[in-house]
């Protein structure tokens, strides 16, 4: 890996980091630079575009991470209830034992650059359509009707992604265990 490689992957995951623990607007590139350790003139090189680029680039490595989660849980059974279920579980004992220090990994973004900012709507979108699809393939294996399983698929991220803005309001993990706890009479 050579060392612009290096830098543009440092400035990539600070970014990532810094943009879910205090927001877009709340981050400056200066800050994204200094923590990263990357020269200022590799921000530039890499990023022509700017914090608008560099915010498109870290919520597509955030995505692919959430994604490749969500993935990995369901594949912990082959029963959707039990492995919808067990995905929550996960992520709540998760939020407990941080404190929720990783931040909400899209949703800063999302609400904070949507009416701004097309590219970083339309990257965020897609990164949610992931996740939906992702509950939702899990549903049509398990033999769910395709348009149920659809619908479900977002009603399944939208109480997910809504448990984890209330358990940082909160401080602690309950709405998500609450999420999963519902899972059952949800698919029933």
């Amino acid at each position: 890996m050579t060392e612009k490689e290096n830098s543009k992957d440092k400035l990539i995951k600070t970014a990532s980091r810094l943009f879910q623990l205090q927001g877009y607007h709340a981050t400056g590139l200066n800050q994204i630079t200094k923590e990263s350790g990357a020269p200022k003139g590799s921000l530039y090189y890499h990023f022509p575009g700017g914090k608008e680029q560099l915010a498109l680039e870290a919520v597509q490595l955030t995505a692919k991470f959430v994604s490749d989660q969500i993935k990995c849980g369901l594949d912990s059974s082959p029963d959707p209830v039990k492995a919808i279920q067990g995905f929550v579980e996960d992520i709540a004992a998760q939020f407990q034992k941080y404190g929720g220090k990783g931040g909400v990994p899209i949703a800063s973004i999302a609400l904070e650059t949507a009416l701004i900012s097309e590219p970083l709507r339309k990257a965020c979108q897609t990164a949610y359509k992931n996740f939906q699809d992702a509950f939702t393939q899990k549903l049509l294996t398990a033999g769910y009707e395709t348009n149920h399983a659809k619908e479900l698929g977002i009603v399944i991220n939208t109480m997910v992604e809504g448990a984890f803005l209330l358990s940082f309001t909160m401080g602690n993990s309950e709405p998500l265990r609450l999420v999963a706890k519902q899972i059952p009479v949800l698919l029933q």
